[in-house]
C-alpha cells in the first residue's frame, strides 16, 4: 500500500481540527465523539495544544495526518512532528489571513525544504475574501525566502464545519474529495521500493505511554521492514550506541492504534519494548548505521522557580506536595516536553524555563489536575550576554481591534517599548503590527482585554534575541495583603472595594501575608478583611446600608502569572489559585527590603 506523510497546520484555532475530523468523518475512520482535540484542557481552550497522530485510507492509499499545535509557546511539537512528514497543509482563515503565529509554523516547514499545499477554509464567513487571503499567503512565503517551487503552492478552498472543499470557487460544494485529490497528486509516496530495501532506520518523534507496556515511541519509519521481538540498536544523535528489543507494533487507523505484526518504511508508528527511549533517537537494526540528524528545538524565552508549597494552608488539598514528588513529575516532564528545560537549584526549588507564558501555565495546570501542589515566583525573560552586548527576546504583536480603542492601545504598548511598525485599516477594524521586548508583553493581555471590552484579538510571536531595551515600567498597581487569618467577610471586603480590585469573595478563607485584590493607586496596602460589622441595638435608616459587592478578578493560573510582583509567589493547588508574598509577615518583608537597598 502506497503512503503519504502530512501535517496540519495553522495558527492557534482555524478550524484545522474540524477539518481534520471531517477527513476522518468522510473516509470512514472517525469514532463517535471523539475529536483529534481529546485532551481536557483543549476542549476547554479550544487550542491544539499536543501533536497527535491518525491516519485515513483513500482510493488504496493510508493517508497518515499529524495534526500541530499552532501557538508559538508548543513550538517545540511543530518542530519535531514536521521532521517526520512529506508535506503540509498550511490552514489559513479567508477572512484573517496569515496570523504572526502562521509565520511561525510556515517558516519551520520552509526550512525544512517541504512544500506546502494552502487551504483557504472558513469561505463561507461573511467577511471572508479568499483572493486577498492568498494574496496575503504568497508574501508571506516570499518574505519568509520560499524557493520558487515552494512559493508556487495550490490552493484548495474549504469550509471544514461543512466538511467541503473545492479547487475553484465556482466548483460544486459536495465533500472533502478534491483536497483528498490534492494530497494524492502533490504529495510524493514514502513507501519507495528502495527505502524498503534499506537497513532498518526509525527515529522517534513523540513518546506516548501505556499503562501495561510502558513508554511507547511514536516514530517515523525511513528505511526498511520493523518486526514484532526484533533486537535493534538504538543511537543518540552523538552516535552514543544501546541495545534493546521491540516486543509490540502498533500503527494508526483513524485516531486508534492496531496492533501489526510488521510495518514498512515509509510509515507511522507506535514501538513498545524500549523502556528508555527518547525523543529524536535513532531505532537501527545496523550497528554501524549512521543516527538520524538530531531534532533541533529552538530556545526558552522564560524562566521561573517552582518551589515546594509552605504557605499556612499547604498540603490542605494537594495529594503530591513534597520535592522529591515535584522533582519526579518534572523529570518525567522532560522526557516529552522537550521545549522545557530544568535546573535543579535546591532540594525545594527547581528553576524552569519555557517557551513563553501559557507554555508554563499549561505544565501547571497540568499538574494541579495531577494532584499536585506547589507555588511558583514571578517569571522573567532570559537575558542573554553575546560579545559584551546584552540581548533579550523580542515579539512581534499584530493586533486587530474597533478602531476607537487604537489609541489606548498604542498608548500602552509604547509605555512597555514596543514600537508600532504598521496600521491598517478596514472599515471599522484596525490591525497594529508592533515589534518590542518579551519584558514588555508580560502582564499586558489582561489589560489589552479591558482595554478593548473584549472585542480585539491579540496574537504574538519570538523573533528571536534583540539589543537590550531598557528598563520598563508596567505595575501600575499596588497589592492589597491581607493583615489577620481568618474568613473574608462582605461588609469588610464592601469597604475594601473602593480602593482598588477584589481577588476574593466572602466566606473565603485568607492568612497573613495573603494578597487580596490590588489598589488603583500603586502602593501596598495592609487590610483586614475578616472585620465583621460592630452591631449594637440602635437601628436607624443611615445605619444598616445594603452591601453591594463588584463581582471578583477571580485569579487563574495565567492571570497570577500576569499580575503577580516580584516579590510574591502565586500558589496552585488542585482546586485553588492563590497570590501571597514570599514574606507573610509585614516586618519580615521590611527587613527584605532595606537589605536589596
Amino acid at each position: 500500500m502506497e503512503i503519504r506523510n502530512i501535517a496540519i497546520i495553522a495558527h492557534v484555532d482555524h478550524g484545522k481540527t474540524t477539518l481534520t475530523d471531517a477527513l476522518m468523518r468522510q473516509t470512514g475512520a472517525a469514532v463517535e465523539g471523539i475529536s483529534m482535540d481529546s485532551n481536557s484542557i483543549e476542549l476547554e481552550r479550544g487550542i491544539t495544544i499536543y501533536s497527535k497522530n491518525t491516519s485515513i485510507e483513500y482510493k488504496g492509499t493510508k493517508i497518515n495526518i499529524v495534526d500541530t499545535p499552532g501557538h508559538a509557546d508548543f513550538g517545540s511539537e511543530v518542530e519535531r512532528v514536521l521532521r517526520s512528514i512529506d508535506s503540509v497543509l498550511l490552514v489559513v482563515d479567508a477572512q484573517e489571513g496569515p496570523m504572526p503565529q502562521t509565520r511561525f509554523v510556515l517558516k519551520k516547514s520552509l526550512e525544512l525544504g517541504i512544500k506546502p499545499i494552502v487551504v483557504l477554509n472558513k469561505i463561507d464567513k461573511a467577511a471572508a475574501n479568499p483572493a486577498w487571503a492568498e494574496e496575503q499567503v504568497l508574501e508571506l512565503f516570499l518574505e519568509l525566502g520560499a524557493s520558487d517551487e515552494q512559493a508556487n503552492f495550490t490552493t484548495v478552498y474549504s469550509i471544514g464545519r461543512e466538511g467541503v472543499a473545492m479547487r475553484s470557487l465556482d466548483d460544486e460544494r459536495k465533500d472533502l474529495t478534491p483536497l483528498l485529490d490534492v494530497i494524492l497528486e502533490h504529495v510524493a509516496s514514502a513507501a519507495t521500493p528502495e527505502l524498503i530495501a534499506q537497513p532498518l532506520r526509525i527515529q522517534s518523534f513523540n513518546l506516548g505511554y501505556d499503562n501495561f507496556l510502558g513508554r511507547l515511541a511514536v516514530a517515523r519509519i525511513y528505511e526498511g521492514v520493523v518486526h514484532v521481538g526484533e533486537q535493534v540498536f538504538v543511537k543518540k544523535p552523538d552516535g552514543e550506541t544501546r541495545t534493546g528489543k521491540l516486543t509490540k507494533i502498533f500503527s494508526f487507523k483513524g485516531i486508534e492504534r492496531v496492533e501489526v505484526a510488521e510495518a514498512q518504511a515509509g510509515d507511522i508508528v507506535l514501538l513498545a519494548g524500549l523502556s528508555d527511549i527518547f525523543i529524536g533517537e535513532t531505532i537501527t537494526t545496523d550497528q554501524n548505521a549512521e543516527a538520524l540528524p538530531a531534532i533541533a528545538i529552538d530556545e526558552p524565552t522564560i524562566t521561573l522557580n517552582f518551589l515546594v508549597n509552605n504557605s499556612p494552608f499547604a498540603g490542605r488539598e494537594g495529594k503530591f506536595v513534597t520535592s522529591r514528588q515535584l522533582r519526579e513529575y518534572l523529570e518525567r516532564e522532560l522526557e516529552v516536553n522537550v521545549g522545557l528545560k530544568i535546573d535543579f537549584v535546591s532540594p525545594d526549588s527547581f528553576k524552569v524555563s519555557g517557551r513563553g507564558e501559557l507554555h508554563i501555565a499549561i505544565l501547571l495546570e497540568n499538574m494541579r489536575r495531577s494532584g499536585y501542589e506547589l507555588q511558583v515566583s514571578q517569571p522573567q525573560v532570559i537575558i542573554r550576554e553575546e560579545e559584551g552586548k546584552k540581548l533579550e527576546p523580542f515579539e512581534e504583536v499584530i493586533i486587530d481591534t474597533p478602531s476607537e480603542f487604537q489609541g489606548a492601545i498604542i498608548e500602552r504598548l509604547g509605555t512597555r517599548a514596543f514600537v508600532l511598525q504598521n496600521l491598517t485599516q478596514s472599515d471599522d477594524l484596525v490591525r497594529l503590527t508592533f515589534e518590542g521586548p518579551t519584558r514588555g508583553l508580560l502582564g499586558y493581555r489582561n489589560q489589552f482585554v479591558i482595554d478593548t471590552k473584549g472585542e480585539g484579538i491579540l496574537s504574538s510571536r519570538v523573533l528571536g534575541f534583540k539589543l537590550y531595551a531598557g528598563d520598563i515600567k508596567k505595575r501600575q498597581v499596588g497589592s492589597m495583603i491581607s493583615m489577620a487569618p481568618g474568613k473574608a467577610l462582605g461588609y469588610a471586603l464592601w469597604g475594601l472595594q473602593e480602593r482598588g480590585v477584589m481577588y476574593i469573595m466572602p466566606a473565603i478563607e485568607v492568612y497573613e501575608g495573603m494578597v487580596i485584590g490590588n489598589t488603583s493607586k500603586g502602593e501596598e496596602m495592609m487590610v483586614n478583611p475578616t472585620k465583621g460589622k460592630n452591631l449594637t441595638n440602635v437601628r436607624s435608616s443611615g445605619n444598616d446600608e445594603a452591601i453591594n459587592l463588584v463581582p471578583p478578578f477571580t485569579l487563574t493560573i495565567e492571570r497570577g502569572l500576569e499580575i503577580m510582583a516580584e516579590d510574591e509567589y502565586l500558589e496552585i493547588t488542585p482546586l485553588s489559585v492563590r497570590l501571597r508574598k514570599q514574606f507573610l509577615n509585614e516586618s519580615e518583608r521590611v527587613k527584605a527590603r532595606n537589605k536589596q537597598k
